[in-house]
């Protein structure tokens, strides 16, 4: 990888720690799993930055570096550590109107693995649908369908909760 490239990944991953940490985080529920996670991210990314082929095409790779890592950190705990709202709150992104809807983590929370990354990778991270694809090595419309249904689960989900609240 030649050194501007490669001085463009380490801004790339200064500039978006937070959302990193916060990806790491949506998968172990842990800060200090969370953290370690970016960490060997990090590592890795540097360590394999030969494989970068654009800058373009940054962004998807990194993430898809995360993502693998989390995944094969939870594969190797195989459980999955739940945190109290008083420590996620002391880890997570400080904002001063910043409101949490919990009822969405709570629905999210239920959906499969590969639906609910779909989801915090469209609508919480900002990736496009193809930038996904390339995330998750999957077909894109694979991902479409993913999202539609997902969307969809969620939607039931939130409407009967709203129902069960006013009952």
């Amino acid at each position: 990888m030649d050194r501007k490239l490669e001085k463009l990944l380490i801004r790339f991953i200064t500039e978006n720690k937070q959302n990193v940490y916060q990806l790491a985080f949506s998968y172990v529920k842990n800060a200090d799993n969370a953290l370690d996670i970016v960490q060997d991210s990090i590592h890795k990314a540097l360590s394999s930055s030969h494989t970068l082929k654009s800058e373009g095409s940054m962004k998807a790779w990194f993430y898809r570096i995360v993502v693998n890592t989390s995944l094969d950190f939870l594969r190797k705990q195989k459980r999955i550590q739940l945190v109290d709202d008083q420590t996620l709150e002391l880890h997570g992104p400080i904002s001063e109107d910043a409101y949490h809807d919990i009822d969405l983590e709570k629905a999210l929370e239920q959906l499969p693995q590969a639906f609910r990354t779909v989801v915090v990778l469209r609508y919480f991270e900002d990736l496009k649908i193809e930038e996904i694809a390339e995330v998750m090595n999957e077909n894109i419309n694979t991902i479409k369908t993913r999202l539609y249904q997902s969307l969809r689960k969620l939607r039931i989900q939130m409407s009967d909760e709203i129902l069960q609240e006013v009952k």
